[in-house]
């Protein structure tokens, strides 16, 4: 006879990931944001005409760890929010909204802002220096930053509750 172990929901155990998964991603959204591109930027890497395609490959790596990052944390939140007492689901429900908009968020710099701001800096024509921004790029940088500040926050936001509510939930499970 085979023993299968019971499967325990553990709500620190989840809020332990969702807080590390948040934690990780909240940092390297801000090293790419704050470290790498000043530096690229100032460095003249961004006049280089292999840089649309290099920060296209660089950006769409980092917008799948993205996606596997608003995964983890919607489905912590959902989990939590069948494990937690019931004092917390008020809270739980707004921090899984924006679990849910942090998912739509990666989603849309993976399958659209990404692609299109690639697509507008590549040069095509090897004879012809890029001597501006193309058109367009502008209001696509603007999207992407608006995009970022508003995941920077729901980030934020799900990342301190965790943190804050993390010895609660060892006691919940006792």
């Amino acid at each position: 006879m085979t023993f299968i172990p019971k499967v325990q929901y553990n709500p620190s155990r989840w809020l332990t990931l969702v807080l590390m998964t948040m934690a990780l991603w909240v940092g390297g959204s801000l090293l790419l944001d704050v470290v790498i591109m000043p530096a690229m930027y100032l460095s003249g890497m961004m006049q280089e005409p292999s840089f649309a395609s290099t920060g296209g490959i660089v950006f769409t790596a980092f917008n799948h760890i993205e996606i596997l990052c608003a995964a983890l944390a919607l489905t912590g939140m959902m989990v939590l929010g069948m494990t937690l007492p019931e004092g917390f689901s008020n809270r739980i429900r707004t921090l899984t909204v924006l679990s849910s908009i942090l998912l739509a968020i990666a989603l849309l710099y993976t399958y659209s802002l990404t692609p299109q701001m690639t697509a507008l800096g590549v040069n095509l024509n090897l004879f012809n220096a890029v001597e501006s921004t193309p058109e367009g790029m502008n209001q696509l940088h603007f999207s992407y930053l608006s995009l970022e500040a508003l995941k920077l926050f729901a980030a934020g936001t799900i990342l301190a509750w965790c943190y804050h509510n993390h010895n609660y939930a060892g006691i919940i499970e006792q």
